[in-house]
């Protein structure tokens, strides 16, 4: 990291939106090593931001998002992850940030805005960068990767993934959640929520009812025997 000699911190507020945007398109657009996103939610303004680079994330540069469990499968992180961005998520995300390339920093500027570029407040505060930078290496740390098993090989988001249907032919054929989340590798955290969606996305009302519609499209058939 490049020491700066000052720091330097401003504000975009009643320009507008458009403004907003521009200046935080025209950061992301400079980077050259690292850049850290942390999101509350999928329709965030940073998530925006990054999906606007879309298939076009910079060569050479890393990208590491943040993001809350509750969105874990939305289209807009499993793009990200396809497009060639780190996507991890934890149980909550505290806020949303922006870091690139630990010297430059995007915060909101005020909550009553927070889910906007606009009015976004652009720090080079070494203080406030680092800050920013360690919050996201405490949570990346625990949170959980979005893997390519966790995404669905059509590119369609009601069609269950590879893990999935591990998941569902396991508890079908009596594991529990504990045995499960050992097999595949991962947190009784995880199964619950994975189960949760999976059942949220067949219209199941019971796990067992999620078994039964998920054998019936076919997609546990690979996994019999």
């Amino acid at each position: 990291m490049k020491a700066q000699p000052a720091g330097r911190l401003s504000l975009v507020g009643g320009s507008g939106p458009v403004t907003g945007r521009a200046r935080m398109d025209a950061l992301l657009a400079s980077a050259t090593g690292e850049v850290l996103i942390m999101a509350v939610g999928a329709q965030s303004w940073p998530i925006g931001a990054l999906r606007r680079s879309g298939a076009n994330l910079r060569h050479g540069v890393r990208y590491r998002v943040l993001a809350p469990d509750a969105v874990r499968l939305s289209g807009a992180l499993t793009g990200l992850a396809l497009a060639g961005a780190e996507v991890r998520t934890d149980a909550e995300v505290p806020m949303e940030a922006v870091v690139v390339d630990g010297t430059s920093a995007v915060l909101p500027a005020d909550r009553s805005n927070a889910g906007s570029a606009a009015g976004a407040a652009f720090f080079q505060l070494p203080s406030v960068v680092t800050a920013t930078v360690g919050l996201f290496e405490r949570i990346w740390r625990s949170a959980v990767p979005l893997t390519p098993a966790d995404l669905p090989e059509s590119g369609d988001v009601s069609v269950l993934t590879s893990r999935e249907r591990d998941l569902l032919a396991l508890l079908c054929s009596g594991s529990t959640d504990e045995s499960a989340a050992a097999r595949l590798g991962i947190s009784v955290r995880t199964v619950r929520r994975m189960v949760a969606d999976i059942m949220n996305r067949l219209g199941a009302r019971s796990r067992f009812q999620a078994g039964v519609k998920a054998a019936d499209r076919g997609w546990l058939m690979d996994k019999a025997g």
